[in-house]
């Protein structure tokens, strides 16, 4: 199978570009290497993967490369995923993450491949709804312009499949955290306290840690992707996360006994609350596994151990 992953070098796409080479598949990677990082390809690069530095914006540098590459599948996880960027300049955001994602339909229609597998979220989809889990019947209305823009990418996703009958599916991600998650960057709270517990320090909760989200291990997440892909028969949108609702407060909870600390030790620091912070976001997962056979496998603390173990050895400590 030869395979195309936008955003290859990020987070979430090297573990999906390993994954497809550990299956045998001829990857190439399209990326450019403005959050994604090449270390995050170093294994991948060296076990043949090909790394293209393109920005999903530029169509005909896309084109070129999907024309070399002659993909039969394309997994688009390249975005803008900065909520407050978004908010502060959504044109911005709109623009890699609307026409960015047309420009990957319509060079892949042009080179013929078989099936997309489109990235969204789940948690800035929705925004304050009242069905708790939320299934993918409830009317998304996002808060955010990023959360909008994702919304606007799935509906052209459809688009392109009624008009050409280029053949889509869109994943909607709950919270992913794990390995090369960086606590630096467009990160997580998973990454960011993982990151403060190896420095010694405390974890800071804005309002009561009572927030809630779907928290889900990136090795699930990559799972989910490959069920998306041996399933033409899906169409439309599927929630992606555990079906299981974590506060904040369980995180930290949850980080001591992966980190195999005491009670009283990593105790956090509270700050006012912050204002249009989503309050509850709660995954039905129903569907996908239904449709897609997919069930994510992780729970919380078994997630943790692997991604507190690699933020160690980033962190040289």
């Amino acid at each position: 199978m030869r395979s195309l992953v936008t955003g290859g070098a990020g987070f979430i796409g090297s573990h999906l570009v390993d994954a497809l080479l550990d299956r045998g598949d001829e990857v190439a990677v399209v990326d450019d290497l403005s959050t994604g990082r090449r270390e995050n390809l170093d294994g991948a690069l060296a076990g043949g993967a090909r790394l293209h530095e393109v920005d999903i914006r530029d169509r005909a540098a896309l084109m070129e490369v999907m024309e070399g590459a002659r993909p039969q599948i394309v997994f688009h996880l390249a975005a803008q995923i900065d909520v407050r960027k978004s908010i502060e300049d959504p044109a911005w955001d709109a623009g890699i993450n609307v026409v960015g994602t047309i420009n990957v339909l319509e060079t892949a229609r042009l080179a013929g491949v078989a099936r997309v597998v489109n990235t969204s979220t789940g948690g800035a989809i929705y925004g304050e709804v009242d069905v708790m889990p939320t299934p993918e019947t409830v009317p998304p209305r996002p808060m955010s312009a990023y959360g909008q823009s994702k919304f606007c990418a799935e509906a052209y996703c459809g688009w392109s499949e009624r008009l050409y009958g280029l053949s889509s599916v869109t994943l909607r991600y709950g919270n992913v955290y794990g390995p090369r998650q960086d606590p630096h960057g467009e990160a997580g709270v998973i990454a960011i306290f993982c990151g403060l517990l190896l420095e010694g320090g405390r974890p800071r909760i804005f309002g009561d840690g009572l927030q809630t989200r779907d928290y889900v291990y990136v090795g699930d997440i990559v799972e989910a992707n490959l069920a998306a892909a041996a399933h033409p028969d899906a169409h439309g949108s599927f929630n992606t996360g555990t079906g299981v609702e974590s506060s904040v407060l369980d995180v930290v909870d949850a980080l001591r006994e992966a980190a195999g600390l005491g009670e009283e030790e990593f105790q956090p620091e509270f700050a006012p609350a912050r204002a249009g912070e989503l309050q509850r976001s709660w995954l039905d997962v129903t569907r996908a596994r239904a449709e897609l056979g997919f069930t994510a496998r992780t729970d919380l603390v078994s997630g943790l151990r692997p991604t507190l173990e690699w933020a160690r050895a980033a962190a040289g400590v």
